[in-house]
């Protein structure tokens, strides 16, 4: 493959990134999918529906995932989630920093996206903070302090973290076997619990959320395992995904690509700053969200009603930052994307997501009582 070749495959892998992402954001504005909103909605009013919605969407893109690896469209060992090392304790603490952020500022990463683009001025200022603190976390003060505290706490697991993988190895399966009956089955009681409630079954918001959802991510999966696969590129003569900026296989997570397209806005000129599928994604969404709001005709302006507010959400915007890229990933990147993959340091992390997330509505109504 020569470079011009490379740089059309490179053009075509962020075109449809940023189809795919426009999806996502156009299908969660649409059905108001929000983790946040879902715990929310069990613990103040006991409603479970958009809660199965989340748990639908992960169960088709765990289905997804594993039968486009079973089948050997994507090489499930080539992800960022495959890794023989569990980072359990950053995991959880920054799980539980990220939820409990989301709480404060109106919403996950992939929320304050979609409200972005449906108007909402009070999400671009969670956008830049949020973005901000993830760049620090990445590469600056707080990424030493991550580097020197809960990122020493871990634990090996081989072949890697993924269950399938783990099974395959302990009970002698065919790995092929492992990721059929382990993805396709966890995945198939994820939906089948989804949809035993009669009113998740009456509502196509719920269909549409947590279908169209769940396959944006394993699309995104193909995009970057599948299309974007070059075999030897023509410089390095190593396999390489094309537009990640990892260089392995990603799908949709939105924590660290706000940092980065931060960096790629402001240092847009400097010919080192180059579009990645994660920057597009962030953009798709955003996009996808506006359209749907417009056509919809539900886009509307939105400010912050007083000091308090504007303080919450700049303070839960620095919890997601800094709690996202601690632990690699946010309700999509590790909720979605990764869990997609039974990674056992994802679950880790959407438990300690949800540990956050409770704690950050006790807090808020501990506000509202004191008031």
């Amino acid at each position: 493959m020569d470079a011009n070749v490379l740089s059309t495959l490179r053009t075509e892998v962020l075109l449809a990134a940023f189809a795919v992402s426009a999806v996502f954001g156009a299908v969660a504005q649409r059905t108001h999918f929000c983790t946040m909103g879902a715990i929310s909605d069990v613990v103040n009013m006991g409603d479970w529906t958009r809660l199965r919605m989340w748990a639908m969407a992960i169960g088709v893109a765990m289905i997804g995932f594993h039968m486009l690896a079973a089948l050997g469209v994507i090489d499930a060992t080539q992800t960022i989630y495959y890794s023989g090392r569990v980072i359990w304790a950053s995991a959880l603490v920054g799980g539980a920093l990220f939820g409990f952020g989301m709480v404060l500022g109106s919403g996950c990463g992939s929320k304050t996206l979609v409200r972005l683009g449906a108007g909402s001025l009070k999400a671009l200022v969670v956008f830049v903070v949020m973005g901000v603190a993830a760049y620090a976390t990445l590469r600056g003060l707080t990424a030493v302090l991550r580097d020197r505290t809960v990122d020493r706490w871990a634990f090996d697991m081989q072949p890697g973290s993924p269950l399938p993988a783990w099974l395959a190895r302990q009970w002698g399966w065919p790995e092929a076997w492992s990721l059929l009956i382990v993805g396709l089955g966890v995945g198939a009681l994820l939906i089948l619990w989804a949809v035993s409630s009669a009113e998740f079954r009456r509502s196509f918001d719920a269909w549409l959320g947590g279908i169209g959802i769940g396959l944006t991510v394993v699309a995104m999966w193909a995009v970057s395992g599948w299309l974007g696969f070059v075999p030897e590129h023509p410089e390095t003569l190593e396999p390489t995904f094309v537009a990640t900026q990892s260089g392995r296989m990603e799908a949709l997570t939105f924590t660290a690509p706000m940092a980065y397209t931060l960096d790629w806005l402001m240092l847009f000129s400097d010919a080192n700053k180059t579009l990645t599928l994660g920057v597009v994604s962030v953009l798709g969404v955003v996009a996808g969200s506006a359209a749907s709001a417009l056509g919809t005709r539900t886009f509307h302006w939105e400010g912050f009603a007083d000091t308090r507010d504007t303080a919450l959400h700049i303070v839960g915007a620095v919890c997601m930052g800094v709690g996202g890229v601690t632990a690699m990933g946010c309700t999509i990147g590790q909720g979605l994307s990764g869990v997609s993959t039974l990674s056992v340091t994802s679950v880790l992390a959407l438990v300690g997501i949800v540990i956050g997330a409770l704690a950050g509505l006790r807090f808020q109504l501990w506000l509202l009582e004191r008031d």
